[in-house]
């Protein structure tokens, strides 16, 4: 699985214009082959930052999103943006869920009793 993390501070003036053009951007994730999640979060201490998460099934459905005119009109951005759009792609091996969670916190119980 394919994680990419991208981040924009957006100049307080275009905040607006940014946020309805990332909300456009936004379709299910089954209508882009192998997208499993797509979304945009707005940071609680900074009304113009925002930050949009996107899950993938593999590098190459990643780069042929990179490819696409979607991907454009986010690049397209950059003149709206207090500093240069930051992206982050991250190989994930070997997910964990709330399994791993809870194991750990079991052996704690077990390793530590109150």
């Amino acid at each position: 699985m394919i994680i990419v993390i991208t981040s924009m501070n957006v100049l307080p003036e275009k905040q607006k214009e940014v946020l309805q053009t990332l909300l456009s951007m936004l379709e299910p994730p089954e209508k882009e082959k192998g997208c499993l999640s797509y979304g945009i979060f707005s940071d609680i201490e900074d009304k113009n930052v925002f930050n949009m998460i996107s899950e993938w099934e593999t590098r190459q459905h990643l780069d042929r999103h990179m490819k696409s005119n979607r991907f454009g009109v986010l690049l397209g951005t950059k003149s709206l943006l207090c500093e240069p759009l930051k992206i982050q792609i991250v190989t994930v091996s070997d997910p964990e869920g709330i399994e791993a969670v809870n194991s750990v916190r079991e052996k704690k119980k077990l390793i530590f009793p109150v």
